[in-house]
């Protein structure tokens, strides 16, 4: 019996392009961008997407597959993807939530340490000499016992809260509806959460309906002695904004791992040193990156097989 046509977006490792060949009759997205680089016979075959990359994929590359029924993307963020769209022509669309939550909400931590503690630097400061030159670094911050607020209590949101109890933080957040938390402080306006804390991390979704949720007003009320950190989408932060607060050191700093126009992202961070920038890799670590391969095949396979999509989102 014939294997399912199937077509890939980007590159994959052995680990998951193995299995895919052998469940699958595997198309590559042309290198070009240009869908009609496939003969139309091979475009009428496609019935699913192994959807992969931070490109957008609305109208003009769905209806270049006439017989399209499935977009399983990897990652759990969809906002490139035109769920709308998708939905308005009957097509299927699946994510891969929760096994990469640790991972994001660990880089979380991570950034948030290396600020505060000025890791990198430091570091620097060690390789350069100017310990020994020089002396001791300079103070940095402490995280325990600070006040943090959390934009957005999904999945992501929570695991960073969670782990932040461990270093005797007063945790806030902000979200659509108040939360079941363990004694945690709600808000329901983020510029009020903003101003009761001493961090800010978003964690919110992406998509239209959170575009530059972390507005002039949001970030202003962070104000000279706060931190904001965004592990959320880049589409979340009003980045001139952002960039006029830190070149004026109205915001004391940012640490992020996601920016809009990835990657080529405002040479204008490149040149603050009051940023830690990030390459939108939260989710990049092997085990993550096996498992959201493995969801993704799954629910192409439940697809092929008539079973239901095991994580669906429309």
């Amino acid at each position: 019996m014939s294997k399912p046509d199937i077509l890939l977006f980007e590159s994959y490792e052995a680990w998951d392009m193995e299995p895919m060949q052998s469940n699958f009759t595997v198309h590559l997205f042309p290198s070009s961008g240009i869908c009609t680089d496939l003969d139309q016979d091979t475009r009428n075959k496609i019935t699913a997407f192994a959807f992969k990359g931070h490109s957008k994929l609305g109208a003009e590359v769905i209806d270049a597959f006439p017989n399209l029924a499935l977009i399983a993307n990897y990652g759990v963020g969809y906002d490139t993807i035109d769920i709308a769209y998708a939905s308005s022509k009957g097509i299927k669309v699946t994510n891969t939530p929760d096994v990469l939550t640790n991972d994001v909400a660990d880089l979380a931590i991570g950034m948030l340490l290396a600020f505060n503690r000025g890791i990198v630097g430091a570091e620097a400061w060690v390789r350069s000499g100017k310990w020994a030159a020089d002396g001791a670094y300079p103070l940095q911050r402490s995280l325990s016992g600070t006040a943090v607020g959390i934009a957005g209590l999904g999945r992501i949101g929570r695991a960073v809260a969670k782990r932040l109890q461990g270093f005797d933080t007063d945790i806030h957040y902000y979200s659509r509806t108040q939360k079941e938390t363990p004694g945690w402080t709600y808000h329901e306006d983020l510029v009020d959460l903003a101003k009761a804390v001493d961090v800010l991390v978003v964690a919110v979704s992406g998509g239209p309906d959170t575009a530059q949720i972390i507005s002039k007003e949001v970030i202003n009320a962070v104000g000279a002695d706060g931190l904001l950190v965004n592990i959320a989408r880049g589409s979340t932060v009003d980045e001139e904004a952002l960039i006029h607060s830190l070149k004026a050191n109205a915001i004391r700093g940012f640490a992020s791992d996601v920016f809009m126009n990835e990657p080529n992202i405002d040479e204008r961070f490149t040149k603050l040193d009051n940023v830690l920038l990030q390459p939108h890799q939260s989710s990049a670590t092997v085990e993550t990156r096996k498992s959201m391969g493995s969801l993704q095949r799954d629910n192409l396979l439940a697809f092929f097989a008539s079973r239901p999509l095991v994580t669906p989102v429309n």
